[in-house]
Formats: C-alpha cells, sequence, structure tokens
C-alpha cells in the first residue's frame, strides 16, 4: 500500500473517531441531508456542527451540493467508497419507491437501476407527473441495457403504500414532501432542463453510484 493511499486511510479514521460525526456518517450513508437536518438531529450548535463538517470534508468523505430547487439550502453528501467497508447495519425494507417532480427520468432510471442490484423490489412516483417519460431517459436506459420498471409517470398518491422506503432522487420533490415521509435523499441534477445526452449520462452515473452504495444496506423484509 502506497504512503498517500495510507495516509489518507489514517485521516479518514481520525475524522470518524468522534460520535457525532459517526452519526452524520450513518445518516448520510441512506441519502443526503441539509445542515439543518444533520443540526436538528445532533441537536448541536451550528458552529459545533460547522466544525465536524469541515474535518469530514477535509478527510474527502463528504462533499456538499447547492440545491437546485431553492438555492439558499445545500446539501451534504457521502463520497462514494469514502467509508471504505464501515457501512451501517442492513436495513429491511418491503419496497424501495424513488420519487422525483416529474416521474419522467431521475426516478424511473433509479428504479430500473435499482431492480438490477437488489432483492428488495422497486418502483418510481412523482409529485407532478409528466405525460410521459423523458426520451432522454428512455434512450439512456436503452445504451445501458436497463428496462424501465414502469412505462409511464404515475402520481406519487397513487403508487405509494406503507411501509415503502421513499427515496427522493430530486431537490424538488424533497422540499415539497414531508422529510418525516422520506427515508433518503440524493440531491441529482435534472437532466431533463439541461437536454443533453451529456446530462442523461451524469444522472445516470451518479444515480448508479448511489444504488450501488444503498442497496448493501437494504434487506428483503421477509429476510430480515
Amino acid at each position: 500500500m502506497s504512503i498517500e493511499r495510507l495516509q489518507q486511510r489514517v485521516r479518514v479514521h481520525a475524522a470518524l473517531a468522534d460520535p457525532a460525526r459517526l452519526r452524520i456518517t450513518d445518516r448520510l450513508a441512506e441519502g443526503d441531508a441539509s445542515p439543518g437536518e444533520l443540526q436538528a438531529l445532533l441537536a448541536m450548535p451550528s458552529n459545533l456542527l460547522a466544525h465536524h463538517l469541515r474535518v469530514l470534508e477535509d478527510a474527502g468523505v463528504v462533499a456538499r451540493r447547492r440545491s437546485e430547487a431553492d438555492r439558499r439550502r445545500s446539501y451534504v453528501r457521502l463520497l462514494p467508497g469514502a467509508l471504505e467497508g464501515a457501512a451501517p447495519r442492513p436495513v429491511a425494507a418491503s419496497r424501495v419507491l424513488f420519487v422525483c417532480t416529474a416521474n419522467s427520468a431521475r426516478s424511473q432510471l433509479a428504479a430500473a437501476l435499482w431492480s438490477t442490484a437488489s432483492e428488495v423490489p422497486a418502483a418510481s412516483a412523482g409529485t407532478h407527473p409528466a405525460p410521459g417519460i423523458a426520451a432522454g431517459a428512455r434512450q439512456t436506459a436503452e445504451r445501458h441495457g436497463l428496462r424501465l420498471v414502469q412505462q409511464e409517470p404515475r402520481l406519487l398518491d397513487e403508487v405509494a403504500a406503507d411501509g415503502d422506503y421513499v427515496v427522493a432522487v430530486c431537490d424538488r420533490a424533497y422540499e415539497e414532501l414531508d422529510p418525516a415521509g422520506v427515508r433518503a435523499h440524493w440531491s441529482v441534477p435534472d437532466p431533463v432542463r439541461v437536454g443533453r445526452r451529456a446530462a442523461f449520462e451524469a444522472a445516470y452515473d451518479e444515480l448508479a453510484t448511489r444504488v450501488a452504495q444503498l442497496a448493501p444496506r437494504l434487506v428483503p423484509e421477509a429476510s430480515a
């Protein structure tokens, strides 16, 4: 192992050697959170939370992204591979429900990706469904050999069921929903707004990374 790699591992372990920072990474292992949400979780002053986040950022464990919806807000995410197997214990789930505003791209791709990575069933829905799935999303799925779970956007209220593990893959949907009903939030930029193939590929890549990160943490409810 190189000296640089060893030093990076030391920085990560040092950053996690605090109960508050471990709780932050446990929370972020499921999805993104705003500093305000983390502050409420930890019940600590904002200046102390800022210190903990700075330590985690400096160690390469977390990063921040500005909200696409409310630009005054930002979200903290766990960087892929940052914990090197130190993720929290698995969680039982009956179904994973991916939600975005239009249910025309990100939530559709996320559900399709999930169906290839986990035995836990997946579905998708939108808070304000579009008339149809975005052509760019269909083309992206075809390029990657993915089969979309459903063939048209659906309204969240018609799809949601008790016990769903709800993942909001859209800032607008997340900020519109009751936080108590959302288990995880992934702040993924909207490719439909840009409309280019590269934007859909970037969304696909990020969703694939997020799915690979969360899938090992969830197990079918019957096997728990």
